[in-house]
């Protein structure tokens, strides 16, 4: 990722807006919850059609069934143990974006995506980044987590582990010092697509399970896992089975913020007829296909 640009730069583009006509998005929230193969589909084929043009820049807010195990685009296929992966009935996918490992279940997860040269993605990776976690924040906010996010200068070292989860980089979501929200940006084909987890319940250390280590990396890597991240129930000190953590409740919050951090007004639509169709062959041959999902 490249340097931030100062952070007063940021704040100052937004403040610009405050006069003007919200610029218009759309909404998308997936009413069932999807494979991993078809939200990763639909997430590249809006984003190539953002870039094309041919869809207003969008928000989709959605969730996972049955549950995957997500790999980063770079990321050796050799971190997960895929005998493993299928006992527990989970999927494996490979993300357009970078990043680790991510266990998606029992979540709420976004995606961003529009073309490149829009206002609210100008500038360098992390300049969109910082815009897209202050609207993460603003929906949190309203939730009543103490979230925050790390600062700018923070950079995730060679050391960490294969899980996503383990340690904040620069500008993700956090709750004293435990992550809570993780997100991966992509930039290509004139398109950015950003999109990043919420996990709102259960153990956070699930995705342990999933992985390819030895059984005393594995009892050490859930131990401090445990203590590095949480749950939006853990950082709200609420129950799992609480209305205030259901996804729900969630959307309603993350709308708002999205709203009213970055100026947009959001109209609620479904996919186009052409990405649709685009989504369907990238499942055939990239997302759904597990030669090309473990091709690293």
């Amino acid at each position: 990722m490249s340097e931030p640009n100062a952070a007063e730069d940021v704040f100052v583009d937004l403040a610009e807006l405050e006069d003007e006509t919200p610029t218009l998005w759309r909404l998308i929230v997936d009413a069932a919850p999807r494979s991993g193969a078809a939200n990763m589909a639909i997430d590249q084929a809006i984003a190539e059609a953002c870039a094309a043009g041919d869809s207003l820049p969008t928000v989709r807010f959605y969730r996972w069934n049955p549950p995957a195990v997500s790999l980063g685009r770079l990321q050796s296929s050799a971190d997960i143990d895929a005998l493993r992966v299928a006992e527990l009935g989970y999927e494996i996918v490979r993300r357009p974006t970078g990043g680790r490992a991510i266990l998606h279940t029992d979540e709420f997860t976004y995606s961003v995506a529009a073309a490149m040269q829009h206002p609210l993605m100008r500038g360098g990776v992390m300049d969109a980044y910082l815009r897209i976690s202050n609207a993460l924040l603003a929906g949190l906010h309203r939730l009543g987590a103490p979230a925050e996010k790390a600062p700018g200068d923070v950079r995730v070292g060679a050391e960490v582990s294969a899980v996503c989860f383990e340690a904040p980089s620069a500008y993700e979501i956090t709750v004293g010092s435990r992550k809570l929200m993780g997100s991966a940006q992509s930039r290509r084909a004139n398109y950015v697509l950003q999109h990043g987890s919420l996990p709102l319940v259960g153990d956070i250390t699930r995705l342990i399970d999933a992985l390819a280590l030895a059984p005393n990396e594995a009892a050490l890597l859930r131990a401090e896992l445990r203590e590095r991240a949480c749950t939006l129930a853990q950082a709200l000190g609420v129950s799992d089975d609480s209305e205030a953590v259901s996804f729900a409740c969630v959307v309603a919050a993350m709308q708002a913020g999205f709203a009213t951090a970055l100026h947009l007004s959001l109209e609620p639509s479904e996919l186009t007829a052409a990405e649709v169709r685009r989504s369907a062959a990238l499942i055939r041959t990239q997302f759904g296909s597990d030669p090309w999902n473990r091709q690293r």
